[in-house]
């Protein structure tokens, strides 16, 4: 079951979340704005296509791993703009990525920027995937860009200079040109029987826990079991209502069934 939201109506959404049989992905797309004269295609189009590539390379590959999954997935959409946009720009469009995958009684994951994976373990507390990086980067600039008026050309500059971070050593991480990156990923398994579901949710729908604390994750698990992601999501929108916080894009990809897959 999934629930996506778009952080703004009328702006497209530049989240994607898909699955197949054995496997589902959660791509958050990140751009700045005004980078259009950098990537004619924006921040949308990157993160379906690297979606659209990874549900492809998941459904007819079984012997990679998911690391060397996503990497050739950046690889294909990199070329796939190579020879009309400026690729390598700090400000070209960049994604986090979040996977699962059943292989052989397990469920392998990969989570690659500031996406949140979640297994729910039957008889423990879930278990929570996330790569913390690019949030303990981001705090050192969080008060000058709270202080710089929204699209003012400080805070444009500010947002190129915490750009600038990625991909690079004692940076984070996230899927952009280097297909490199993807080794970076933080990833493990579980067996199958231990969890009662999984969930991926993009940093917008994360912020019911990590932001806003309106619950923790066992919490969080229960509502989705019995309302559904959209409840969360909706829990998350009066949160940034209360505290002028602007919305982000918000999906959540909630997976059961895991054994019958």
């Amino acid at each position: 079951m999934t629930s996506v939201a778009a952080g703004r109506a009328g702006r497209v959404n530049e989240d994607f979340t898909g699955a197949v049989p054995t496997a589902a992905v959660l791509i958050d797309g990140a751009g700045i704005p005004g980078s259009e004269s950098i990537c004619r295609h924006g921040v949308a189009w990157h993160a379906s296509r690297l979606g659209g590539s990874l549900l492809s390379l998941l459904s007819l590959v079984r012997d990679r791993s998911l690391s060397e999954l996503l990497a050739e997935a950046i690889e294909r959409v990199t070329d796939d703009h190579r020879d009309t946009c400026d690729v390598a720009d700090p400000i070209s469009p960049s994604a986090a990525v979040a996977i699962l995958r059943l292989s052989d009684g397990l469920i392998e994951y990969l989570v690659l920027g500031d996406s949140v994976l979640v297994l729910d373990r039957a008889d423990d507390a879930p278990l929570v995937v996330s790569d913390p990086r690019e949030v303990i980067i981001s705090r050192s600039y969080q008060p000058a860009l709270e202080a710089a008026a929204a699209g003012s050309e400080e805070y444009q500059r500010l947002l190129r200079d915490l750009r600038a971070n990625r991909n690079r050593p004692d940076g984070f991480w996230v899927a952009k040109d280097d297909p490199r990156a993807a080794e970076e990923a933080i990833t493990g398994s579980c067996p199958i029987s231990e969890l009662a579901g999984a969930v991926l949710l993009s940093n917008g729908a994360s912020r019911i826990v990590d932001r806003f604390q309106l619950a923790g994750w066992p919490e969080v698990m229960t509502v989705l079991a019995t309302s559904g992601p959209a409840e969360i999501i909706h829990r998350v929108r009066q949160a940034e209502a209360r505290h002028a916080v602007a919305a982000d894009d918000a999906t959540i990809a909630h997976c059961t069934d895991l054994g019958e897959a």
